[in-house]
């Protein structure tokens, strides 16, 4: 594929999962691109396919047909250990339910990432303490995710989706866990970290509350992407649909 390598294409992506009756057809012939340095907003109704694709944008499945350029590698071409690799390299979760271990400080959280990855442990934690401030929470390096709020705990699992310094951030909705106001203080947070030319952001979310933070909103449909648009576009054709709704009622 000629596309530039700094950014995600994919073509006529396909992906199904069981056989018989029991086949669903999850993706039915995606085609996206994702411009180099933009947030993404993959929007639509539960079961279109929205978390099937970024599973296969971040190697974590690999599609069945189709093409598809990610960061200038296509994952799904190479093997499960190049793969895992590729994806500990290139790409950064931020997930709705945090995710973090109970266990450990948020400090030890955040520097998980690199210990797996078998850096220093005295760079490891340098490097998370440096995110740890940066997302707010300098002198709370010893405390356990318990002991944080919703929205704290959230901005330590950004800082640990960050602290590779990965080009690709998938963002699995960020915001469905916290109420509004957190919301858009942690969607606030994450395109403050994430304006970089080099890093592609993608955000699932049915929260129209945070669709200004993304570049450009993606619509996905029975498993396709039907249309790309602006934020204002998007919420100019919620607020249609609604008033459609209500005078049918």
């Amino acid at each position: 594929m000629s596309e530039p390598t700094n950014s995600i294409v994919c073509s006529e992506v396909f992906k199904t999962f069981g056989v018989g009756d029991s086949m669903v057809r999850a993706l039915r012939g995606v085609n996206l691109e994702v411009r180099f340095g933009e947030m993404m907003a993959l929007v639509g109704p539960s079961g279109c396919g929205k978390t099937t694709l970024i599973s296969i944008l971040a190697g974590l499945l690999q599609r069945d047909e189709g093409a598809m350029s990610v960061l200038g590698t296509d994952p799904s071409a190479l093997s499960n250990h190049e793969r895992t690799l590729w994806r500990g390299e290139n790409v950064g979760f931020i997930f709705q339910q945090f995710n973090l271990i109970p266990q450990v400080s948020i400090l030890e959280n955040v520097a998980v990432p690199l210990l797996l990855r078998r850096h220093p442990k005295r760079d490891a934690f340098d490097r998370a303490a440096k995110l740890l401030e940066e997302v707010g929470l300098k002198g709370r390096e010893s405390t356990r995710p318990s002991k944080l709020s919703g929205g704290q705990q959230q901005r330590v699992a950004i800082a640990r989706a960050l602290v590779t310094g990965p080009r690709l951030l998938v963002c699995d909705e960020p915001t469905s866990a916290l109420d509004g106001a957190t919301g858009q203080k942690v969607m606030a947070l994450i395109r403050e970290l994430t304006a970089a030319a080099e890093r592609v952001v993608i955000v699932v979310t049915h929260d129209e509350r945070i669709y200004h933070f993304a570049d450009r909103i993606a619509h996905l449909d029975d498993g396709r992407v039907t249309h790309v648009s602006t934020p204002a576009e998007a919420l100019a054709e919620s607020a249609a649909r609604m008033s459609d709704a209500a005078q049918r009622h």
